[in-house]
């Protein structure tokens, strides 16, 4: 089992950055694919972004494509959700997810493939 706590949400003018950060408990984080979610009021969560476990593949929600970029560091237990040029239909609560898997290369899409969940870190953009 892992326990994930996100960090970097916060309040920021459009046009700007917030760099997320999601810390793994457990000597076994290279197991883990990881995934970022977002969930703004009234919507349902929403894919943001994915990294397999090696960091090779990669993968974004086409409406953050060029914006943001995911990255892990194995050796910190900790993946970052890099976020430039924000816009105010950024603003949701972020979560961070894993998974478990035997694929070093994959990473994983859908958000009911992936158990373990943070609490949730708040990013607001004002225009």
């Amino acid at each position: 089992q892992v326990q994930l706590v996100e960090s970097g949400g916060g309040l920021v003018q459009a046009g700007g950055s917030l760099r997320l950060s999601c810390a793994a408990s457990g000597r076994t984080f290279n197991n883990y694919a990881m995934g970022w979610f977002r969930q703004a009021p009234g919507k349902e969560r929403e894919f943001v972004s994915g990294v397999s476990r090696n960091g090779g593949d990669r993968g974004y929600a086409d409406s953050v494509k060029g914006r943001f970029t995911i990255a892990r560091d194995n050796a910190k237990n900790t993946v970052f959700l890099q976020m430039n040029s924000l816009k105010p239909e950024d603003t949701a609560i972020y979560y961070c997810a894993a998974r478990n898997t035997p694929s070093m290369t994959t990473y994983v899409f859908a958000s009911s493939n992936y158990p373990y969940w943070g609490q949730g870190t708040q990013v607001t953009v004002s225009s």
